[in-house]
């Protein structure tokens, strides 16, 4: 016996034993098992992140040394500098907005009946590819109220508190007493107490004419003060009607304002009765009667959600559309571990809601948003399907981000170098996100 068995050492193992992994496989076989998978994931993940890396120094045929001038582009070319600056936008409102609206979603449907069929609902739009949701979205901000929802609400709440008018397109006809006037009419010539006046207009279809508006009717003459008509001096037929005078199916303008003005001031005003009548008291004789601007703008159509002002907003309320959801999810799991007797124990020390959400429940959430946060990070920096969907021609230099300028160098505009070195700047802006969440990941594994 030898003195390492005398002393009670154990004997070395086996040098096949060594080689077995902590399941009794092989390392061997584990290794032959695995290959197929590096094979792929070398094929399709670093030779790629290696060629661009390449290709990024290289001119645009490919063929000759190009050095930094590639990477100096970046931060010359204007449609990539305005890309730099649309990512920035998205990276810090996007995830933030995003996480802030899961966690106040996550909070609150704890404390509602129906809170699974509402997270239900808001995580929904996650099942939706991005190419869905952009023809979607494109259709929402669609310009036109009768299409875009968007713009059918706006102009809704619009038109509540400030009603559009019913004759944009109202103007006179031949020999009318009207003349243009700052966007409405004037009378050529001052009227007087006692006289009836007469207000031709056309422009505007029968049929587009208000619901209220009844045939009109020539003003009867008051002593003392102005009458008159507003009416559309228009008759269908050829031939048929007498210009500028009252015929029998001809409609009155309901609801037109009248002004009398003396010296560039307004003395009196009125507003035309449903038959195309309005009376003016005596302030207005000598006075000549305008019909202001008011009574023929244009109906309000909304905001330009996807013009070059609100198109990168209107994207990112698309995106936060789509991914409150998945925060709210992951809020919600952390919520549902956090130690019930410490948000207890503040509520029996007397910490209102608000007080127990702001300095018990975030902070102990803290990890879970964090990760949330940066996830988001890492997603927006790689946004293109959205934006190149939604954005349009028009406006898409505007909404411009980096992927979809790799793209558009890569293949509009043959500049396979310069979509190279976006490519790795990209790469270079992800890596340290994606570290910041492994390390917090494998704190938490530690915990």
């Amino acid at each position: 016996m030898t003195s390492a068995t005398a002393g009670g050492a154990d004997p070395a193992p086996p040098a096949a034993t060594r080689r077995k992994s902590v399941t009794g496989t092989r390392r061997t076989v584990a290794v032959l098992f695995l290959l197929p998978c590096l094979v792929l994931l070398g094929a399709l993940v670093v030779y790629p992140i290696g060629y661009s890396l390449v290709r990024s120094f290289l001119n645009q045929s490919g063929d000759g040394f190009a050095g930094v001038d590639n990477y100096k582009a970046l931060f010359t070319d204007d449609g990539i500098r305005t890309a730099l600056k649309n990512n920035v936008i998205w990276v810090v409102f996007a995830p933030t907005v995003a996480t802030a609206l899961g966690l106040v979603f996550a909070v609150l449907t704890e404390r509602v009946r129906w809170g699974t069929a509402f997270k239900l609902v808001v995580f929904m739009p996650m099942a939706i590819s991005m190419l869905a949701a952009g023809i979607i979205f494109r259709l929402v901000y669609d310009q036109d109220p009768d299409k875009g929802v968007a713009n059918a609400v706006w102009v809704g709440v619009h038109d509540t508190f400030a009603e559009s008018s019913a004759f944009p397109k109202a103007h006179p006809g031949r020999q009318s007493p009207l003349q243009p006037d700052k966007g409405g009419f004037l009378t050529a010539q001052p009227v007087r107490a006692g006289q009836s006046v007469a207000l031709p207009l056309v422009g505007v279809a029968p049929d587009q004419m208000p619901g209220s508006a009844k045939k009109a009717v020539r003003a009867a003459v008051e002593p003392g003060k102005v009458t008159g008509t507003a009416w559309q001096d228009f008759t269908r037929g050829k031939g048929v009607g007498r210009l500028g005078q009252v015929d029998p199916s001809e409609l009155g303008y309901p609801g037109m304002k009248v002004e009398a003005v003396k010296d560039g001031k307004v003395v009196a005003s009125t507003k035309v009765r449903d038959n195309g009548t309005f009376t003016l008291p005596a302030q207005a004789d000598g006075a000549r009667l305008r019909l202001p601007a008011s009574n023929f703008k244009e109906p309000y159509n909304g905001l330009d959600w996807l013009g070059p002002s609100l198109v990168t907003p209107a994207i990112i309320g698309s995106y936060i559309w789509m991914w409150a959801g998945f925060a709210m999810v992951l809020i919600a799991a952390g919520l549902a571990g956090l130690p019930r007797e410490l948000l207890e124990a503040a509520r029996v020390d007397g910490a209102n809601e608000w007080q127990v959400f702001r300095r018990i429940t975030v902070p102990l959430l803290a990890p879970v948003l964090a990760v949330v946060a940066v996830t988001l990070m890492i997603n927006v920096l790689k946004v293109f399907d959205l934006v190149f969907i939604i954005a349009p021609g028009s406006s898409q230099d505007d909404a411009n981000v980096l992927a979809l300028e790799l793209y558009r160098k890569g293949f509009s505009e043959d500049q396979p170098g310069i979509a190279s070195a976006i490519a790795v700047f990209l790469l270079l802006l992800v890596i340290p996100v994606m570290l910041f969440n492994i390390r917090r990941l494998r704190r938490e594994v530690r915990r």
